[in-house]
């Protein structure tokens, strides 16, 4: 039997195959109780349909005392009931609202040249090199210079930013690299309260939520979120990459047809599903699957298991940038369906235009590492070199 329990092995989503255990659970075990360890006792849900209906109700699975597995030892999220995605309808609305306005398709188009302007120039020094790590040279770069700017962090300290992300949330391992990125984040918080600007910062520290200003500490964790979720986004874009590395095929096809641009986009979020899972607590008793949960119950929905779900997605193990429809869940679903996928599809669409009609081939210069995380999944190092096309 394939053992679920394995799930919660980041070694098994970094050099393992966590796709056999998700389809033996869609078939024998979709909605799983995984016993207490040095984690919560939690349920598994691995079907699409399970995983859909629980993103859509809000109300029985409750976002707001933390949304990813931690260990027990470490108690609740911290940022519980204060940050967009640790809140719930009517608060998760209100706070949204306040940002919501700098990620609509309109904001994102008005972007749109400043995004060119830096897919080119980031490429343009990764392309001087001719080998380079396509995660952190360019995909990790775009990400942060791209929110930052959103959030109104000048240019000249983006790649400042870049690198203290870089070590807090990706590596994971920085706490020197986490203060030094909140203390630029109170300095700006301080400096937008003064002075307010057009950017998110000086939204989220002018505008009130239910009749008040936001306190200092959420304002920061806020930033803090905003700045984190980008991770998903680098790792998409890397794992996309990956992608059509693997299956050079649905390169040309793409380079013969950009029609199939946006498909190819939605076949890549549905194909990498960076952000792995995302849990739940039960606010009342539910059955799913001929299950009963009970009230206060931690469920977890993986999203790479709901978007290869083959009742959903014919031939769902093969990477095909036709695909259609294509109702995947990698952005979530619900009220949380991600802010940020405008943006994320808009890079995603700049990105590949300008590897289309650039007159080089990439080609992988060796092994992809992956992340070892239960919580985000895509390519570490993806190194790769130029040749002519």
């Amino acid at each position: 039997m394939t053992d679920p329990a394995r799930l919660t092995d980041p070694a098994l989503h970094a050099d393992g195959d966590p796709h056999a255990v998700w389809h033996w659970m869609r078939g024998h075990s979709p909605v799983h109780r995984h016993e207490a360890s040095d984690l919560p006792a939690f349920w598994s849900l691995t079907r699409y349909e399970d995983v859909r209906a629980a993103y859509r109700d809000p109300k029985v699975f409750s976002s707001a005392r933390g949304v990813l597995l931690r260990p027990s030892k470490f108690g609740e999220d911290p940022g519980a009931g204060m940050t967009l995605a640790l809140t719930d309808p009517p608060r998760h609305k209100d706070l949204r609202a306040v940002v919501a306005g700098r990620f609509t398709t309109r904001a994102v188009r008005e972007l749109e040249d400043y995004m060119r302007k830096a897919v080119r120039t980031i490429l343009a020094d990764a392309i001087e090199r001719e080998r380079f790590d396509f995660v952190h040279d360019v995909v990790g770069r775009l990400s942060m210079y791209t929110i930052g700017h959103i959030m109104g962090v000048p240019d000249e300290d983006h790649e400042q930013l870049y690198q203290w992300t870089n070590e807090a949330f990706e590596a994971g391992v920085s706490l020197a690299a986490h203060q030094e990125l909140m203390r630029y984040f109170i300095d700006l918080m301080y400096a937008r309260m003064s002075g307010p600007a057009d950017d998110v910062v000086s939204l989220l520290a002018g505008d009130t939520v239910q009749g008040e200003l936001l306190p200092e500490e959420e304002i920061l964790l806020n930033c803090e979120n905003l700045v984190g979720a980008t991770e998903n986004g680098r790792l998409a874009l890397a794992g996309g990459i990956e992608a059509f590395l693997e299956h050079p095929g649905e390169w040309e096809r793409l380079r013969a047809d950009r029609d199939l641009l946006a498909p190819a986009i939605e076949e890549i979020l549905r194909w990498t599903s960076s952000a792995v899972h995302s849990m739940r607590s039960v606010t009342e008793p539910v059955v799913i699957g001929g299950q009963r949960i009970e009230r206060g119950d931690w469920v977890v929905l993986w999203v790479p298991s709901a978007n290869r779900d083959e009742e959903v997605f014919p031939e769902a193990g093969r990477f095909d940038i036709g695909r259609s429809p294509n109702r995947h869940l990698a952005l979530g679903g619900g009220e949380h369906f991600c802010l940020g996928s405008v943006l994320a599809r808009a890079q995603a669409q700049l990105l590949l235009t300008e590897l289309l009609d650039t007159p080089h081939r990439i080609e992988q210069d060796g092994p992809a590492a992956r992340v070892r995380s239960i919580a985000v999944s895509g390519p570490e190092t993806l190194p790769v070199r130029l040749a002519s096309v």
